[in-house]
């Protein structure tokens, strides 16, 4: 056996900055629809996306044909928004084509994290209030501003000093809109909260949040960094519940598996960025030419095929397989996001252990240790889902007859 891998394993802990004290560890050596494939040609199931990143499957052939053909052209050519680059423009005006008339304006930055950033940004400087509302148990990025959003201090405790003037909320809580007041500037949410386990919004309350910042002037901000281009069974998760924010955040799924993000508002909003100051937001590499190139491609063969579409009913073949088996506590499921709830702290991250020995490539959420996710790119199969049922079903009986002992 060659002894390149082992070496390439060496070197990637030794230069490769961790982030976890247990990283996955594993060499890919190509990935292709929902599969990766190691050097040794072992298959890996994908059931995490790159966590929700790759929504119409690693290497289409659409979006490699558009990021070669892009590449042959130009690449970088100035910071954003000074020339008028084909990419953007055609991009931005499909992306807008789909959503309300208020969201007709995109601001291209790298991440989330940065679209997140930007977004409280502009409701700072629109409404010219400071304070910022968000949930518990959200997440929207770990940069030092939206880190500040976070609420669960054992994450950003070793950060401090924050931003000020951040207070929470508690999704789906009706009484605590009363904390939206004429001082927010903003409330960020989820529509969907991802993170904290695939917690689904009941009925009435994103309008009722609506109608609170309505009421006192506050901005709504929609992240639909991971619930976007179809995840939910909609191509926008908020589509489904019928309430339009006044800014969207966008990112993972946005460049077709390439770095890119955005923010969307209005066009009046975004005026803000060139006066008093000129330039209050500037990015370098934000809408780079290639990722939006591939962002194009990718936005075009979800319009295409018919994937979002079956997204509802894949989620529940998942569903419909796995809810009876007794480790299972509940499954939460908006769509292609799915929770699976065991019911015990640790036993999420245990399962992923178990899962990648047999193949298959899961994740757990950063705000609940109990649960695992599946959350697949969007073409996988009615074969490829039958085929992850069954590795799962094995770990689970695996933990639960050990449990049993």
């Amino acid at each position: 056996m060659s002894s390149v891998p082992y070496i390439l394993r060496e070197l990637f802990f030794r230069h490769i900055a961790q982030t976890s004290p247990y990283p996955f560890g594993l060499e890919i050596e190509k990935a292709e629809g929902v599969f990766l494939y190691g050097p040794d040609g072992k298959k890996i199931i994908d059931l995490i996306s790159g966590v929700s990143v790759s929504n119409v499957g690693h290497a289409n052939k659409e979006v490699i044909d558009a990021v070669k053909a892009q590449i042959e052209l130009y690449m970088h050519l100035m910071v954003y928004g000074e020339l008028i680059q084909a990419p953007q423009v055609e991009h931005a005006t499909l992306l807008t084509s789909c959503l309300p008339e208020n969201l007709n304006s995109v601001y291209y930055v790298n991440s989330g994290s940065e679209a997140n950033e930007a977004a409280v940004k502009l409701a700072k400087r629109v409404t010219g209030r400071r304070e910022i509302v968000s949930c518990y148990n959200c997440y929207h990025g770990s940069t030092q501003g939206v880190m500040s959003l976070m609420s669960d201090e054992e994450l950003k405790r070793a950060f401090r000093p924050l931003l000020p003037g951040i207070s929470h909320i508690n999704f789906n809580n009706f009484d605590d809109l009363r904390k939206i007041t004429e001082k927010s500037a903003a409330v960020i949410i989820e529509p969907v909260q991802g993170e904290a386990g695939v917690i689904l919004p009941v009925e009435g309350y994103l309008e009722a949040l609506r109608q609170r910042c309505n009421e006192v002037g506050a901005l709504l901000i929609f992240d639909e960094v991971q619930t976007g281009f179809g995840r939910c069974g909609k191509l926008f998760a908020f589509q489904k519940y019928g309430v339009i924010p006044d800014i969207i955040t966008l990112a993972k799924a946005l460049g077709g598996g390439m770095p890119l993000g955005a923010f969307i508002a209005s066009g009046e909003l975004m005026e803000s960025w060139q006066f008093s100051p000129a330039l209050g937001h500037i990015t370098t590499f934000g809408g780079h030419p290639v990722s939006c190139a591939a962002a194009l491609a990718s936005l075009k063969v979800l319009l295409k095929e018919p994937w979002v579409d079956e997204v509802e009913g894949k989620s529940q073949r998942f569903v419909k397989y796995l809810r009876d088996h007794p480790l299972i506590k509940e499954i939460r499921a908006a769509g292609l996001l799915i929770a699976v709830e065991l019911g015990e702290s640790g036993l999420g991250e245990l399962a992923v252990r178990l899962l990648l020995k047999e193949g298959v490539m899961s994740d757990w959420f950063l705000s609940t240790d109990s649960a695992f996710r599946i959350a697949p790119p969007l073409c996988i199969n009615d074969a490829e889902i039958d085929y992850a049922v069954e590795k799962i079903l094995k770990v689970l009986d695996k933990i639960f007859s050990e449990k049993g002992r």
